[in-house]
């Protein structure tokens, strides 16, 4: 389970995923610089650390790097949804008060996403026809997340 990112490690990542394509430090730079007053140097390091967690891969482009997510941010969230969820000693009553936070649009997206993992579940209960599916494992909801782990093809 990955550890939950520090502030500008997730500032660094959620531009990498919103672009979803290879980035430059020089890039992430310039667009973290419209939020705040940050050196070259750290982008760098933080870019670094993220590769050398495993958050990123890196492949060489002339003297730079382009940095590309190994993950989806869908798939980070829901590691972080299933870590907090197994360390409650009362997994029921966590998911319980976690879905009673949720706002309407909250629980519209956990019924399509329920829908998504394990469909038919409704239509199929026995002597139900309107039953409630079970909410997914973490796992499942992960696995419904496509992850792009796949080695570039000049295996770089």
């Amino acid at each position: 389970m990955p550890r939950q990112l520090g502030d500008l490690e997730d500032a660094v990542m959620t531009r990498v995923w919103q672009w979803n394509r290879p980035v430059t430090v020089r890039e992430v730079l310039e667009d973290l610089q419209r939020e705040r007053s940050i050196a070259y140097t750290t982008v760098m390091t933080v870019m670094d650390n993220l590769h050398q967690k495993g958050w990123v891969r890196r492949e060489v482009d002339g003297r730079a790097y382009r940095y590309t997510a190994v993950s989806t941010r869908a798939a980070y969230s829901a590691a972080l949804m299933n870590e907090a969820w197994s360390q409650s000693d009362n997994p029921a009553a966590a998911l319980v008060a976690f879905f009673g936070m949720m706002s309407a649009e909250q629980r519209e997206a956990l019924q399509d996403a329920v829908r998504m993992v394990s469909p038919g579940l409704a239509e199929s209960a026995p002597g139900n026809a309107s039953a409630t599916p079970a909410a997914p494992t973490a796992a499942a909801a992960a696995d419904a997340v496509p992850a792009d782990d796949t080695e570039p093809e000049d295996g770089r």
